[in-house]
């Protein structure tokens, strides 16, 4: 794609870093800055672009306020503030998404909804957070307010669903505190199963408003792919999927291996990955609650054999305390999946201390028109 995207909010937005590059041109110096950070470990694949590198976000959220004149906006806030930069629509964002906030928008004022002032702390609606199934065209809409009462609710999800009938499922979510987080511990269904489904690489997975679910399932497939290719599995393996989340790599490996043991501190995402494993007939899975580093020192400690680990951590990377349960269980191949080469960099030299080798390596570019690029490694001891 030789084209540049025009935004006019890209300045105040901060997210999008690359818009005055062509997605082609971005690619490569993604692709440039990963080899450099693997040039220590080993020589990079080529660098796993997107076909169609727009609208792919499947999850979006809106802030609401008001501006001088007390008219109703919507948007994000400006990177490093709490101002919102009005946002109409967005060349990363899913399109329908974009269009229900909208609409929310205008239905928020004819049901004088008021939008919340967090510097007062009166008023109602503080976010709008969409969730598209990319495969089966499923939406949820959750609706956060700063209490759990919105008026007319019944009235409001008719309208809203008038105009857009593909919407599959409404919540309520109530954060009633003074707090960056977006949602709340409480939430109610207004309209559905509470819940949306999506397929991804032949499985179908459930997705509720706190799951984490990549926001771009095109280029998710990419990723687990390779992921897959990189564990070399035979159907004999005894897999470990630590940082579970809600068990998509270690649902999808399970295909191929003997068994597989997903570890997941977030007790919903736990209790999202047994139900997923039972939708699927997947069989040969066992979820446990737990910290994968102390889980990993307990399977040492019990002689327990894992063959591969798969490890997907957060941006700040896995602790050292995890990495040394690693070198102590000592499986044969570890697949690490990382949402921040720098990071990445970073454990790969620890490993490397202890026996491992950075055999293969590869970069995604999940996240185009930004600056984050997304990686997978193969290590062998």
């Amino acid at each position: 794609m030789n084209e540049k995207i025009s935004c006019p909010v890209a300045g105040k937005c901060g997210s999008c870093r690359y818009t005055d590059l062509t997605y082609d041109r971005q690619c490569e110096k993604k692709a440039a800055q990963f080899a450099s950070l693997m040039k220590p470990f080993c020589k990079t694949e080529s660098f796993l672009c997107m076909e169609n590198p727009m609208h792919y976000r499947c999850k979006v959220h809106a802030v609401f306020g008001e501006d001088r004149k007390h008219n109703i906006i919507s948007g994000i806030y400006e990177a490093n503030s709490h101002r919102i930069v009005t946002v109409e629509s967005c060349m990363i964002e899913n399109e329908k998404a974009d269009a229900i906030i909208q609409t929310i928008r205008r239905l928020a004022k004819s049901f004088k909804i008021r939008p919340y002032n967090e510097d007062t702390g009166y008023g109602l609606l503080r976010h709008v957070l969409i969730r598209v199934g990319h495969a089966t065209g499923q939406i949820m809409v959750v609706l956060v307010l700063a209490s759990p009462i919105l008026p007319s609710k019944n009235h409001f999800v008719q309208a809203l669903r008038e105009e857009h009938p593909e919407i599959t499922t409404v919540l309520v979510n109530v954060n009633n505190r003074k707090t960056t987080m977006v949602l709340g511990e409480k939430e109610q269904v207004i309209y559905g199963k509470g819940y949306i489904e999506d397929v991804l690489l032949g499985l179908r997975f459930r997705i509720s408003a706190k799951s984490f679910y990549q926001v771009n399932p095109v280029q998710t497939e990419a990723l687990y792919r390779k992921a897959i290719e990189y564990a070399g599995l035979t159907g004999k393996e005894t897999v470990l999927d630590a940082y579970c989340g809600t068990g998509t790599i270690g649902l999808i490996a399970a295909k191929q291996a003997g068994q597989v043991i997903g570890v997941e501190l977030n007790p919903d995402a736990v209790r999202d990955a047994i139900g997923n494993a039972r939708a699927n007939g997947v069989k040969n899975i066992r979820f446990y609650q737990n910290d994968a580093g102390k889980f990993l020192l307990q399977m040492a400690q019990e002689k327990a054999k894992v063959d591969v680990l798969f490890m997907d951590p957060p941006r700040s990377g896995s602790d050292e305390a995890f990495l040394s349960a690693v070198c102590t269980i000592k499986p044969k191949r570890v697949v690490y999946i990382s949402c921040n080469p720098d990071t990445l960099a970073r454990d790969l030299k620890f490993l490397r201390t202890k026996g491992y080798r950075v055999q293969r390596a590869v970069g995604v570019d999940m996240f185009p028109w930004t600056d984050n690029t997304e990686a997978v490694c193969l290590l062998s001891n």
